[in-house]
């Protein structure tokens, strides 16, 4: 699990074993870092892997609001949609969502094609977060924007809205899809 230090074995320098153990420790601690903030329903990527999930997006997904069931309110979703399932696989790997695959109905002419759905609220949240200075497309950048600083303020924890928290969630989901 930890990475193996081979300058810290009996033939090692002497002079370089307090940068290493600093090293080795710092790698200890990000693991555990790491570990926890997942743990916690948070997402860890490097930012490369952020970058090039929002050109992804910017490109082939959307960013929206959606009913699981037709009694409830909206809930933010990310739907990532080709015909390269590998792809998909990897940004399942690190965003995490149910992969679907779409009915070919002239597999003659067409490539089959798949969609990735994350609508797990901590795993849009915490996406969104990791992604939103990548986006370039207006429309996508401004729509994240508004569900991280909004929605956990319109949507109560239990689902019961009073009449004044009802009004900002629609007010919320009119916003949303003004953009």
């Amino acid at each position: 699990m930890y990475p193996v230090i081979p300058a810290l074995s009996q033939n090692s320098n002497e002079k370089d074993a307090p940068c290493l153990k600093i090293f080795y420790i710092n790698t200890i601690i990000n693991e555990n870092i790491h570990s926890l903030i997942f743990r916690m329903g948070g997402l860890v990527m490097e930012c490369w892997e952020s970058a090039y999930i929002a050109g992804i997006i910017d490109g082939e997904g959307s960013i929206s609001l959606t009913r699981m069931h037709e009694s409830e309110h909206r809930r933010p979703c990310i739907s990532i949609a080709s015909t390269d399932i590998e792809l998909l696989i990897y940004i399942q790997t690190l965003t995490g969502g149910k992969i679907n695959n779409k009915k070919n109905y002239n597999p003659d002419k067409h490539k089959d094609s798949y969609t990735l759905n994350i609508k797990k609220k901590e795993a849009v949240l915490s996406l969104l977060i990791n992604i939103k200075p990548y986006l370039r497309v207006d429309k996508k950048r401004n729509r994240s924007q508004l569900i991280i600083e909004n929605y956990e303020k319109v949507t109560p924890r239990n689902g019961k809205y009073n009449p004044q928290l009802l009004e900002r969630k629609l007010a919320f989901e009119d916003a949303f899809f003004l953009i």
